[in-house]
């Protein structure tokens, strides 16, 4: 039930039809006592800038969820952003403070890097190839690399984003190989990640030339859109070991819980009130 009381998490992104964080969080406020909705909120990017002022003018808005096309626009629409946000160039979630500034912090790439190594899959030392270079994509390959890989390549696409995200991770992490590539062959990589939105549409092209694809390949993926994705689909048949894109939502909501002030949770004991449909 929403209330005259009820505190207000804008998640905002377009399109919203992919969404599964309010199927997440609600049942959880529920479970809980919590008077509190995460509500989907769709906005094109062209009115982003003045909706996010907006939103942020509702008394009752206390922070949002981030998700495209929005998480790199936002880090200059923020009054602050954590570190972890300007090594991702990104931000997927924003806090109204007492005084009304707005600090915005990224936990995408930390969602991501528990959720595979709750898998079993150990970073220290590995040789990791992403393709996606925009928020979620920067956020992971930032959170790869405080987790200890050893090399990270980089897919080059038509824009710069690949380009200044190997910058970055020189940048704050020298010590890691890190390299622009221009194919997706991932032929002698121990984790490939899937950092983009392709395979949100039925006729997306797969993100990766699997044809060199090894059993022993770990496939990360973040499109949430179904379970079960071309790419997994393609990564279960050669028996290798995934993760699903929502896995990384169970594993990321705990810190945004806390960066809101709602307390936290396990990712189990979110499994055990979700209603995600797909």
């Amino acid at each position: 039930m929403l209330s005259g009381k009820t505190t207000l998490i804008a998640h905002i992104g377009y399109p919203t039809t992919a969404f599964k964080a309010p199927m997440i969080y609600n049942p959880w406020f529920d479970s809980k006592g919590i008077d509190a909705r995460v509500v989907p909120m769709g906005v094109k990017p062209e009115d982003y800038a003045e909706s996010l002022k907006a939103i942020f003018r509702m008394s009752n808005v206390h922070g949002a969820l981030v998700t495209m096309p929005h998480k790199v626009t936002t880090v200059s629409l923020v009054d602050e952003v954590s570190t972890t946000a300007k090594i991702a160039g990104a931000c997927n979630a924003i806090l109204k403070r007492p005084d009304g500034s707005l600090l915005g912090d990224m936990f995408d790439g930390s969602g991501f890097v528990r959720g595979i190594q709750r898998a079993g899959f150990k970073c220290q030392g590995a040789k990791v190839l992403l393709v996606g270079a925009g928020g979620v994509g920067s956020a992971i390959a930032a959170s790869l690399a405080a987790a200890g890989i050893g090399a990270i390549s980089v897919y080059k696409t038509r824009s710069d984003a690949a380009v200044n995200l190997v910058a970055r991770l020189q940048q704050y992490y020298p010590q890691i190989d890190t390299q622009l590539v221009h194919s997706t062959d991932v032929a002698g990589f121990d984790l490939i990640v899937n950092g983009s939105p392709l395979g949100m549409k039925d006729d997306d092209p797969l993100p990766f030339d699997l044809t060199n694809l090894s059993p022993s390949t770990f496939v990360g993926e973040v499109v949430m859109k179904q379970e079960m994705t071309p790419l997994l689909e393609i990564a279960k048949a050669r028996g290798c070991p995934f993760v699903i894109g929502t896995a990384m939502l169970f594993e990321m909501i705990p810190a945004y819980l806390e960066f809101f002030g709602f307390g936290t949770a396990t990712p189990d004991e979110l499994r055990a009130v979700q209603k995600i449909q797909y």
